[in-house]
């Protein structure tokens, strides 16, 4: 069967009775429909155990990671532990663009899948709405005299499509650009918020441009942090749903992780953690990317500290950095698979880096041969590497059950960011180019240094940064697969995200506003006697 076929196949559960067994009382919940609720947010002293599924660098394939990530909570159910599951929400971008859907596969998903999918409960449009009522605001502003003297507008406007035309629009009195739904910084601040009242400060802390004395000017400035609040108040409460096997899942805000920070929102994390003994959560694309901004921005901003780290692998992935062509990927190729080993190899030191427990996990597939997976095996004995296969894309829980285990064995004592945020802007950015991405050099563009200037004369330096990159390589360039040496980066743009609290930083030819592939997955995607098919 489709993973659309077994969702619907699936027995669930009436939220409601999700949310009883997850202790959540029926006052703290709202329903959206028979299968998914919204819940009121929460912040204990009670703190469960964090975990993280992060991975080697991707292909264009994919390695499932959410899947990984789904079987390693409904284990962790199946072994009697009090378990929730803290993801994102799937972008409209990749649902419609190369990837698909967002939500796991085969017997390891999380359910409504279509639902979740497709608009959800809406907290995409509320954010795309908010975004662009502040480019609104920016505008009406200019036009009716321009009070603030904006000399230049520095805020983007957003959608949550991918659509390369957007990357240059003529406004009329200006050229711009659309960054997508989940580059925005108001998604950014969004996912990083522990209150209203934090959103609240955080919205009004946004730089819409700069004046005529080079000072910035914010969204504050515009009286508009009331009706920006007011749009997101439902967005922001966490939404409930559950996995084919009935285990909570909080699906919550939806950032890319190689143009944004990558993680589902801070809020639903500390709601999970408030009330489950083990929080599964997981960070976008591979541990350079997706797992260093967990660790330097949302461990930073909310005060955490993951007690494991579960680093999936693919023998795909492998054979691709490797030097494989994806399109011979899945043929035997055991010299390219062993050179592969080079790339896990430069993630589990990375992550090693910030003092972290790790098990490091075989996602299965049905073309991986026990050759292949014996050869693996024998590198992870060899290293000392907590090793693991999860196999919960076919067997659901069962498949993961070895991996649960290990998890649970895992504690770790001397977690430690890898900067500290008093570093110059240029310092941190080296930190990272150079100390996990390898870079033998990070090159700064006129531009990137004009604006680090701005930054500076303004005195917002003490902020952590993000870096957007390609998600294949190590590098800047996503054709320098496995582990590139001497190589260069070079910092193309800088854009200050004020009120997400942290610097972006633009590697390379990295859009905000990605492009449709040649074959898009619209393409698959129809509705058949009142059904949706092709959604997997």
């Amino acid at each position: 069967m489709t993973d659309i076929e077994i969702s619907r196949n699936s027995t669930k559960l009436d939220i409601r009775d999700v949310a009883k067994k997850a202790c959540i009382r029926s006052d703290d919940i709202e329903l959206y429909g028979k299968y998914k609720c919204k819940i009121n947010p929460k912040d204990s002293d009670k703190k469960g155990k964090l975990i993280l599924v992060t991975a080697i660098s991707p292909t264009p394939l994919g390695e499932g990671k959410t899947t990984v990530s789904i079987g390693l909570g409904d284990a962790l159910k199946k072994l009697n532990k009090n378990v929730i599951l803290a993801l994102r929400e799937p972008s409209m971008g990749p649902v419609f663009g190369m990837k698909g859907g967002a939500t796991g596969g085969g017997y390891s998903q999380v359910v409504p899948m279509e639902d979740i999918n497709l608009h959800f409960t809406g907290d995409f449009h509320a954010i795309t709405s908010a975004n662009n009522l502040i480019s609104a605001a920016i505008d009406n502003h200019i036009y009716f005299g321009n009070e603030l003297k904006i000399k230049k507008v520095l805020f983007k406007r957003c959608l949550d499509v991918n659509d390369r035309a957007l990357r240059d629009v003529d406004l009329g009195t200006r050229h711009d650009s659309f960054t997508i739904t989940s580059a925005s910084e108001v998604m950014a601040l969004f996912c990083l918020a522990t209150s209203l009242e934090d959103l609240r400060k955080r919205l009004g802390n946004i730089v819409v441009g700069i004046n005529d004395k080079y000072e910035y000017v914010y969204v504050r400035d515009l009286k508009l942090e009331g009706a920006l609040v007011a749009l997101l108040k439902d967005a922001f409460k966490p939404n409930l749903v559950q996995t084919l096997e009935n285990t909570p899942a909080i699906i919550h805000g939806g950032p890319f992780a190689n143009i944004a920070h990558g993680c589902n929102s801070l809020v639903a994390t500390k709601t999970a953690l408030s009330y489950a003994d083990y929080v599964v959560t997981e960070a976008g694309f591979g541990a350079d990317l997706g797992a260093e901004k967990f660790f330097d921005i949302k461990c930073r901003v909310g005060n955490l500290k993951p007690d494991a780290v579960v680093l999936v692998v693919t023998i795909k992935a492998l054979k691709y950095h490797g030097g494989v062509d994806k399109y011979m990927i899945f043929e035997k190729n055991d010299e390219a698979l062993k050179k592969g080993f080079e790339n896990l190899d430069k993630h589990y030191n990375n992550l090693k880096k910030y003092g972290v427990d790790i098990v490091v996990c075989l996602n299965k597939f049905n073309s991986d041969t026990s050759e292949e997976i014996n050869l693996l095996i024998d590198h992870c004995n060899k290293l000392n590497y907590r090793f693991s296969i999860s196999d919960a894309f076919k067997l659901g829980s069962d498949g993961a059950i070895d991996l649960a285990k290990k998890v649970i064995s895992c504690e770790t004592k001397n977690f430690k960011m890898l900067y500290d945020l008093d570093e110059n802007i240029i310092s941190k950015i080296s930190d990272v180019c150079c100390g996990i991405y390898g870079a033998s050099k990070v090159v700064i563009s006129d531009k990137a240094r004009e604006k680090i200037a701005l930054i500076e004369k303004n005195n917002i330096t003490n902020l952590p940064i993000c870096v957007a990159k390609t998600q294949y390589s190590f590098s800047d360039d996503k054709d320098k697969r496995g582990v590139p040496k001497d190589f260069v980066v070079t910092v193309r743009d800088i854009n200050l995200y004020n009120g997400a609290g942290f610097i972006t930083v633009l590697l390379g030819d990295i859009m905000t506003m990605p492009g449709l592939s040649r074959r898009p997955n619209y393409e698959k995607i129809d509705v058949v006697n009142d059904e949706i098919v092709g959604l997997n």
